[in-house]
């Protein structure tokens, strides 16, 4: 038997399949996305809310987008989708956008049958121990209220972050990317079959 939901205070991983609580099921993707979502309106003291989710590309990523875009959508947040992206890249829309807070779907080294939920606030920045502590109360607790038809969240698609964080990058003072060309360096990479491999060629 496969039990391997890890709750932490960075998010949520697991193996997909199985029994909801043993693993990372349909079921424990919306009871999370749901407790980030009611902390991050009690967090940003306002009703209307801006979220960025981004993910990896795991067998089990266009599922999981779909369960948390959903469920955000339902407690009437709005989602800025940008698909296929990678874990900084989720981290720089989030103030680029002016969103409250950001979910990045990717269990990062793990074999694939892993995915995860990881948590980021109103920076880009991951939650400290003590946020992460409510959200997993919230969670246990199942308390959730959702929005009523009229206040649904609005879904806004953006897969042109990739681009956009590479702009940010070269526009750094520190880099000088004339000096970078002219040493005509070779460089090797492997994108491990996932968005590292869409966004390392541009």
């Amino acid at each position: 038997i496969n039990m391997t939901l890890i709750k932490s205070i960075s998010g949520i991983r697991g193996t997909i399949g199985g029994k909801p609580s043993d693993n990372l099921t349909p079921l424990d993707a919306v009871k999370f996305a749901a407790a980030y979502g009611i902390w991050l309106k009690e967090y940003a003291k306002k009703e209307k809310l801006k979220v960025v989710i981004g993910r990896d590309a795991r067998l089990s990523g266009e599922m999981i987008q779909n369960l948390v875009v959903s469920t955000l959508v339902g407690l009437g947040i709005d989602v800025i989708d940008l698909d296929l992206s990678t874990t900084p890249t989720v981290e720089i829309a989030v103030p680029l956008e002016e969103a409250d807070g950001g979910i990045i779907l990717t269990a990062s080294h793990n074999p694939k049958q892993w995915n995860a939920l990881k948590l980021l606030n109103e920076k880009g920045e991951f939650l400290d121990a003590a946020q992460g502590a409510k959200i997993l109360a919230i969670a246990e607790k199942e308390d959730f209220t959702f929005a009523d038809v009229d206040d649904l969240g609005a879904i806004l698609r953006n897969d042109s972050y990739i681009d956009i964080h590479i702009d940010e990058v070269l526009n750094l003072s520190l880099v000088d990317k004339e000096v970078i060309k002219a040493a005509k360096f070779k460089v090797v990479v492997d994108g491990v079959n996932s968005t590292g491999g869409i966004a390392i060629p541009k």
